[in-house]
């Protein structure tokens, strides 16, 4: 586990847009079937979300808007902003 900690404290001291890219990365090396299974309540979560997106009734926000704001909570805290 010391290796871990180890990996962990080294990682931390990136930039946050290198830490994005790291957790980014080390996702994609997760095989889909070592993902633990959704929760009924996820699940339900999931339909009920879909089924207002598809009638039209989900308030949706554009991505320029999310990604602007996530930008701005991002140097907020310090950052630099430069996440993608």
């Amino acid at each position: 586990m010391s290796d871990l900690n180890s990996l962990l404290t080294d990682a931390s001291q990136l930039p946050v847009a290198d830490r994005l890219e790291l957790i980014e990365a080390l996702w994609d090396t997760v095989p889909e079937n070592a993902l633990p299974p959704l929760s009924d309540q996820w699940k339900a979560e999931i339909h009920r979300r879909s089924a207002a997106f598809e009638a039209g009734t989900a308030k949706t926000i554009p991505w320029d808007t999310i990604r602007a704001d996530a930008l701005q909570r991002l140097r907020g805290r310090g950052g630099n902003g430069d996440a993608g």
